[in-house]
């Protein structure tokens, strides 16, 4: 299905801080780091930017908290060209904490904050015009109202499937799986669903659902078909923070364009493959020139060499 107008994002917002160090530390043990990256993150977030690098016409609905740095985390946003409805409330903002070892190993380490998910006054005054298609990930039961809408509107919707978001079970996501156009889900996700995530997820009312899976790509499956997609290559792999939001917007962008099934997902296992070359996951995502002149470019060739 494809759809035309603006992809509406609605979620969660943090400060991510990617940390370089030489291994883990062990108890007691204190190590010097490196803070190679600090900008804007959050799963739905970093999708809204990489949807608006794919050329597709963004807007972003998020609350931070009230610390210093909250606007900040706007401000580049706004520069990218997305359309930001922000509010504030009281209290921290999501602060993601990314460790990354030489070998490019990683582990997070996530303060929730207040940011996860608008509050329903903002929710309640977004404007709908032009929306083709809605993102979110349902950080907070807020999320069913706006999915109803999406619902009685006819507009598309899609998830981010976090695990942490339905660590009781799928019983509470229901309501807002059942007639969702697309739902995104990595590895952890499927495992956590248990047998047959995907058969459960159709058997849910989803349309369609999109599995990334690192290395070996992503795959795609409706009722009727399925589609796989694959990098041609072996990139070198810098960071994978944020690929799969990177393959999340970008899927969302081109499908929007009316771009087919296959065309856009193998477009956007590229942008998650070329996002992987950089630190950092919004720092990382291509543009629609560098997409091109990756998906061209002679085997061996990394993201880095092409900036």
């Amino acid at each position: 299905m494809t759809a035309a107008g603006k992809a509406l994002f609605v979620g969660d917002i943090s400060l991510d801080t990617t940390l370089l160090m030489e291994k883990m530390p062990q108890p007691d043990e204190k190590l010097l780091v490196s803070i190679t990256n600090e900008m804007p993150g959050g799963v739905v977030t970093n999708a809204a930017l990489a949807c608006r690098l794919a050329g597709a016409s963004v807007g972003l609905a998020v609350e931070t908290g009230d610390d210093l740095f909250a606007e900040g985390l706007l401000a580049p946003l706004r520069a990218a060209g997305i359309d930001v409805t922000g509010g504030r409330r009281p209290g921290r903002t999501c602060r993601a904490i990314v460790l990354l070892d030489a070998q490019g190993e990683k582990r997070l380490l996530l303060e929730p904050g207040v940011s996860m998910y608008p509050g329903a006054d903002l929710l309640s005054g977004l404007d709908w015009r032009g929306v083709g298609w809605l993102h979110t990930a349902v950080y907070s039961a807020a999320a069913e109202s706006v999915i109803e809408h999406c619902r009685h509107a006819g507009i598309p919707w899609s998830i981010d499937l976090e695990p942490a978001t339905f660590m009781a079970g799928l019983a509470p996501l229901h309501p807002v799986l059942n007639g969702a156009e697309t739902v995104f889900c990595n590895q952890r996700a499927l495992a956590q669903i248990g047998d047959e995530p995907v058969a459960r997820l159709l058997a849910l009312g989803v349309r369609s659902v999109v599995c990334t899976l690192g290395p070996q790509g992503a795959r795609y499956v409706c009722a009727e078909a399925s589609h796989d997609a694959r990098f041609i290559g072996t990139p070198a792999v810098v960071d994978t923070t944020g690929a799969g939001d990177c393959l999340a917007g970008w899927f969302i962008a081109r499908r929007l364009e009316g771009l087919s099934v296959p065309l856009a997902l193998r477009e956007a296992v590229y942008a998650a493959t070329y996002s992987c070359g950089g630190m950092g996951a919004q720092s990382s995502y291509p543009t629609r020139e560098q997409l091109i002149r990756f998906e061209n470019a002679p085997a061996g060739y990394t993201a880095g060499t092409n900036e």
